[in-house]
């Protein structure tokens, strides 16, 4: 099996150097760039598994290295920087990112938090009781294909909100609380605020509704979200 490739893209050489050695040690392959145009070029040649992102690069910031690669390319981003504000969070989230990390880290977590992100991204959590594609009314997902359709037409959906809408869609008539759904997709203790949930179901939304599914997902006032009726209904 060919190893997993991994783009880092930092302007702090030794930043990328920790990052070099602890991520080849976990037993990834590395590719380094130093600033957001020489990152983007190279995340465009499409044969990376997953990208390590700072925020604050020169030429290019790292948020604007994930809009430009996200209107063609869902590669996963796991945002790396020094910037403490909310508002850079959840708009990393808002973007596409699939994960956030603050400066300074532990190597240890960042390899962690890596490997989470890619058993995700290939679908290594198989759907509940086996099942693989999973439909209700002009909706369908196959998570191990990493699949979503709306009335036969692709959706194009980033790991993170896959997994949020495979999680809804394995318990369509449960209402899932945001500390649970919290849970169930970084795990207990990961210390990851619901705002981040809230971000990736914004933009889960917005597609479904895009695609002419905006009944999809029902916010049950007070409580939390369930699967709605997905009858075809257009955002209002």
């Amino acid at each position: 099996m060919s190893k997993v490739e991994l783009l880092v893209v930092d302007d702090d050489p030794q930043i990328r150097s920790v990052l070099r050695i602890a991520l080849a040690q976990a037993g990834y392959l590395v590719t380094e760039a130093g600033d957001g145009a020489e990152g983007l070029a190279k995340a465009r040649s499409g044969r990376f598994d997953l990208i390590v992102l700072d925020i604050g690069l020169p030429e290019m910031d790292g948020l604007a290295v994930c809009r430009s690669l996200r209107a063609s390319d869902q590669t996963p981003v796991l945002f790396l920087t020094a910037r403490q504000d909310e508002i850079d969070r959840v708009l990393a989230f808002e973007l596409g990112g699939d994960d956030y990390v603050t400066k300074p880290f532990s190597p240890r977590e960042l390899v962690a938090r890596i490997g989470a992100i890619l058993k995700r991204s290939r679908g290594a959590s198989s759907p509940a009781h086996g099942a693989t594609a999973l439909t209700r009314g002009v909706l369908s997902v196959d998570p191990a294909r990493h699949v979503c359709t709306v009335k036969d037409a692709p959706v194009t959906l980033t790991a993170r909100e896959m997994e949020i809408l495979s999680h809804l869609m394995q318990h369509p008539d449960h209402i899932a609380q945001r500390p649970a759904l919290t849970d169930a997709l970084y795990g207990a203790g990961a210390g990851v605020s619901d705002r981040t949930v809230d971000s990736h179901l914004r933009n889960l939304r917005a597609k479904l509704a895009e695609a002419g599914c905006g009944d999809a997902i029902e916010t049950v006032h007070g409580i939390g979200i369930r699967m709605g009726a997905c009858a075809g209904q257009c955002a209002v």
